[in-house]
């Protein structure tokens, strides 16, 4: 049987209150998982729209995220939608932006169907442009995450950064999904047979 627990410090006397939850540990999808897209113009005004959308995203499917961890996806879904503004909106009026959520890690992308790999998330001090993807590789790593860029079927690219999920203090465990098929012994009943 596995044991959940969570401890709580910086009281202000010093002591320190943990809470044990015994069970088993939560198995399943937890209802924030999941993958979101949603496509805008390659346009300046699309920047401040897709940091606010996935801002509301992950605040309306209450992903436990903590602040800093908030903070570093917002200003990387900002900088790689200024770069496919600024870079591949000639090619690709469009762009979309995909948030996708799992138990340990959040991924942002932003995909556009212009055909150039940037090089900009390899080091190259002496380039005067390209700052952006830097930053987005600089953050991704101090994170402990990962960044890179894939080309699409279509001829396009996909720009990507993927963080691990901080779960900030205090957010409790899920609990344990119910049985769909609970099995009841009624007293002087013989248990089944266990395998061979």
């Amino acid at each position: 049987m596995a044991t959940t627990e969570h401890a709580t410090t910086g009281h202000e006397d010093g002591n320190r209150t943990t809470t044990t939850t015994r069970g088993p540990a939560p198995t399943g999808p937890r209802p924030y998982e999941g993958v979101w897209r949603f496509t805008a113009p390659a346009v300046d005004g699309s920047v401040p729209q897709s940091r606010r959308a996935v801002k509301d995203l992950l605040k309306r499917q209450g992903v436990p995220i903590d602040a800093d961890t908030a903070y570093a996806v917002l200003l990387i879904v900002s900088e790689l939608v200024t770069n496919a503004v600024r870079h591949a909106a000639l090619l690709s009026p469009e762009l979309a932006v995909e948030v996708a959520v799992g138990p340990e890690w959040i991924r942002v992308a932003v995909e556009d169907e212009h055909p150039y790999r940037p090089r900009a998330l390899e080091a190259d001090d002496a380039r005067t442009g390209g700052r952006g993807l830097l930053l987005v590789r600089e953050i991704t790593r101090e994170a402990g995450g990962q960044c890179d860029v894939e080309h699409t079927a279509s001829g396009g690219k996909i720009v990507w950064a993927a963080l691990p999920l901080r779960v900030p203090a205090g957010v409790p465990p899920l609990p344990e999904p119910p049985d769909p098929d609970p099995v009841t012994l009624l007293p002087g009943t013989p248990a089944p047979p266990g395998p061979a």
